[in-house]
């Protein structure tokens, strides 16, 4: 194989074999050593067609850490004839990307071969640095694979997506980070240098709580089994070794996004097990607690409403107890709040009604109120027949006044209908009988 752009080897891995961590040195050499994702090489996919040296085609690896992304584009690298530049966006500034699309423009004139650009963790450059990519992706000067955890439509340029497929990359499976370990556990030249057994129990939480991430799984063995003094690597060793389990989260992209509707749609299905697990599942990945504070405050009106008017004011409580107190007192009142509304009757009849409202504000626009209702501070106005003939509600019988509040051209449109949950089936009662009373007056009885 040719070296790369910059006349480095392609033996990506690093010189000194074994100072490298177990997890570089069991990377896989070749595709058929790697572990799990066959639906990203379907028949017809982008990764097919490069694992069988048909054809390179830019991509966008998209997947949690520890599935495999620089792995698969060391490995296409390593089918290819064409020059290879890898660089980190956490690393890498802008000023080195220019220059890597500068030689690859030199490249391809000289020899007609296009640079595989590999840029490991993408969604670190902001938008207009993606778009530096554009047009020598356009034109052929690289064949680009980007990879991020993040979700590409949250973080990478429109643009740029358009010219490139996007594979998605899944969390390995217990039983596939079960292969990675057992392979390292018997490989004696690139493995544990050492001869060391998994106990069955040691093995199963190896692989539960690695989460999918095979680095993971191979740093806490690695740490494991320095630690081991006898040949066995004991649960003890893998619980010291995983210390707390990394949990995946983005507060700002897809699994923020994915979580907080988890939990707005077990508070709405009445399930409060699902709604304190996925809220609590948010609280320990390190979502800001007020945000998700707010989320039941807005929940309380919007899916409770006046079924139980007693949400809204806990939930702003939950609110500012956690404010007051922080970590850890706060969070109580925070479940707290979260088991209210999920047990709580559901209505949506508030929120169902003022988009009624707006909508029709949006379509009607500034329909001036019925002259009985205005406000009459000036002479003028009175003369003017503001306030005229106005019905004091307290002065009524049943305390409801029989006079016109929509604006003429709404007359009869209805905006609130309340449901028969919990306390909302008072207020339709209440609201059937005052309506009741009026239609009883107009009709002279």
């Amino acid at each position: 194989m040719s070296g790369d752009l910059f006349g480095e080897s392609r033996d990506l891995a690093p010189a000194r074999k074994g100072e490298a961590p177990l997890a570089d040195r069991m990377r896989p050499r070749t595709f058929d050593e790697l572990v799990g994702q066959e639906d990203a090489f379907r028949a017809g996919s982008p990764l097919a067609a490069m694992r069988d040296g048909r054809s390179l085609a830019s991509i966008i690896l998209w997947g949690p850490p520890g599935s495999g992304k620089t792995t698969l584009a060391r490995l296409v690298a390593g089918r290819t004839s064409v020059p290879f530049v890898s660089f980190s966006a956490v690393l890498s500034g802008v000023r080195e990307v220019r220059d890597t699309l500068e030689k690859a423009v030199i490249e391809r004139r000289r020899s007609g071969r296009p640079t595989l650009l590999f840029v490991d963790e993408i969604h670190r450059f902001n938008k207009a640095q993606q778009d530096a990519f554009l047009s020598n992706v356009e034109s052929g000067d690289i064949v680009l694979i980007g990879a991020t955890t993040e979700n590409p439509s949250f973080e990478v340029n429109a643009a740029l997506l358009s010219r490139a497929r996007v594979v998605v990359l899944k969390a390995l499976a217990p039983a596939e980070i079960r292969i990675v370990v057992e392979r390292a556990l018997a490989d004696r030249e690139r493995g544990l240098k050492i001869a060391r057994s998994c106990d069955e129990d040691a093995m199963d939480l190896l692989c539960a709580a690695a989460d999918g991430d095979a680095r993971r799984a191979l740093n806490a063995l690695e740490l494991a089994a320095a630690s081991s003094d006898s040949g066995a690597i004991t649960r003890l060793a893998v619980e010291g070794a995983l210390a707390r389990r990394h949990l995946r989260y983005d507060r700002a992209g897809e699994e923020h996004f994915n979580l907080i509707s988890a939990l707005h749609k077990s508070l709405r299905d009445s399930d409060p097990h699902a709604a304190l697990y996925w809220l609590a599942r948010m609280l320990a990945a390190g979502e800001d607690p007020l945000y998700v504070a707010r989320r039941l405050v807005r929940f309380a009106s919007e899916d409770v409403g006046n079924a139980d008017p007693r949400a809204l004011p806990l939930a702003v409580a939950a609110f500012q107890a956690y404010h007051q107190l922080g970590s850890p007192e706060g969070e109580l009142a925070i479940a707290q709040c979260c088991v209210h509304l999920a047990t709580a009757p559901k209505s949506n009849a508030v929120y169902a009604g003022f988009r009624r409202a707006i909508a029709e504000v949006e379509s009607s626009g500034s329909l001036p109120p019925p002259l009985v209702i205005r406000n009459a501070p000036t002479r003028l106005m009175k003369d003017l027949g503001y306030g005229q003939g106005y019905r004091y509600a307290h002065d009524e019988p049943g305390a409801v006044a029989d006079q016109q509040h929509l604006p003429d051209e709404l007359i009869g449109r209805r905006f609130y209908e309340p449901t028969e949950q919990g306390e909302e089936a008072e207020v339709a009662k209440r609201m059937r009988a005052w309506e009741a009373l009026i239609a009883k007056r107009k009709g002279g009885g």
